[in-house]
């Protein structure tokens, strides 16, 4: 019961100076909200990088030309690149692999009718949509005979379908890649954002034999994307592909390897990983302005032990004991602090909803970290109660009722 008269006591006191309580729970306001939010809009970033990785493919990677750790967009003079002979003995020779899909590219605008867009225009052949798991959402995908002869049919994405013909159907319409004529034969199930916030839909696909004959002039395969098995182990695959593409590359046993292959898991791991630690820092950048709120607490808490000393010392005179009145004051600076973490929660929460909703990422709030917050928030009312508290019930009542 005394407990609950102390902080009835202590609540009266707030409320009878409301501005300078408000101000006083600033700092921990603050702070609170700068936790929630961060930590909120840190874990959304990190849902959203995983989610991107894995829209590519549950066991996608990814076999780039170029040593590892070299220069990036290096001349492609100067990288030896694969073959589509290289992607069938991948598939014909790896265990545990389930589609293999070369691939070349280029970047240029395409047009239909009076509309023209930019975008990447991708050659390669149906694994590839069994690689990235595409789905179709009208149409079809390549025929057998389209990808064998080279023919001018192509597939495009939901960005280049609203930006050349809004939401009509596409497919059978007429499309221009610069200078060469195609038929679009189908359109891809929307994926949007990636990992690395490049629109996964802006693009347009085609037989791997008709780019390399009517837009790219050479047979060259920037890169293979392949996909293992449900059973595979990722590693053991990504070993075997090493060996034979060194094997067929004609390296020697101490020469480094002249290409890359790279585990899309393996970079959803380090990218959570990274988006973590990041977050974590930030956050603990942010509880810095809990100190702060506490010192302010401590400080106000002073000025208002100065202001009652009168009512200190009748208390001590009528009989009240010290550690009641250390009680009273130490509760009243806990639940202003308190009061100051549920706000700050509330706030924190908001902002991370409007920060999400511009980054376009998931709105994922964490319990422990709300629970942790509003817990720090009370042992720093503790911290720097304390001592005003202990001040408090240490003056002597006969000099505090001196007290003008």
């Amino acid at each position: 019961m005394m407990l609950f008269e102390t902080v009835l006591l202590a609540l009266r006191a707030i409320r009878l100076n409301t501005l300078r309580s408000v101000l006083t729970a600033l700092g921990i306001i603050i702070g609170v909200a700068a936790v929630v939010a961060l930590v909120t809009i840190g874990n959304g970033t990190t849902q959203s990088v995983v989610s991107g990785i894995s829209s590519l493919g549950s066991k996608l990677l990814t076999i780039r030309p170029g040593a590892a750790g070299g220069p990036p967009g290096s001349a492609r003079s100067t990288t030896r690149l694969f073959t589509i002979a290289d992607a069938r003995a991948i598939a014909g020779e790896v265990a545990g692999v389930a589609a293999v899909a070369p691939i070349a590219s280029s970047r240029m605008t395409v047009v239909a009718g009076d509309q023209n867009w930019p975008t990447t225009v991708v050659g390669t052949e149906n694994a590839y949509f069994d690689a990235e798991q595409w789905t179709i959402a009208d149409g079809r995908f390549f025929s057998d005979s389209e990808e064998r002869g080279g023919s001018a049919a192509c597939i495009i994405g939901e960005t280049v379908r609203s930006h050349l013909f809004g939401t009509a159907s596409p497919v059978g319409q007429p499309l221009r890649l610069q200078k060469t004529p195609c038929t679009i034969v189908g359109l891809l199930a929307s994926k949007g954002a990636g990992a690395f916030g490049m629109d996964q839909d802006d693009m347009v696909v085609m037989p791997l034999r008709t780019f390399q004959g009517r837009i790219a002039g050479n047979t060259d395969v920037d890169f293979i994307n392949l996909s293992a098995t449900a059973e595979a182990d990722t590693a053991a695959v990504r070993t075997d592909i090493e060996s034979l593409l060194r094997e067929r590359r004609h390296l020697l046993a101490t020469a480094q390897d002249d290409f890359q292959v790279i585990d899309m898991r393996q970079i959803s791991s380090m990218l959570s990983t990274i988006t973590g630690v990041l977050t974590g820092l930030l956050a603990a950048v942010a509880a810095v302005s809990l100190l702060v709120g506490g010192v302010g607490i401590m400080n106000i808490m002073l000025v208002s032990i100065t202001e009652r000393t009168r009512e200190i010392g009748i208390r001590l005179a009528i009989g009240a004991l010290r550690r009641q009145v250390l009680s009273q004051f130490l509760i009243e600076a806990v639940v202003l602090s308190l009061m100051g973490g549920v706000v700050g929660i509330g706030l924190g929460l908001s902002l991370a909803a409007v920060g999400v909703h511009f980054l376009n990422v998931p709105f994922v709030p964490d319990p422990m970290i709300m629970l942790l917050a509003f817990g720090f928030s009370g042992l720093v009312g503790v911290a720097f109660g304390y001592l005003p508290a202990r001040r408090a019930a240490n003056l002597n009542p006969i000099e505090a009722l001196r007290h003008e």
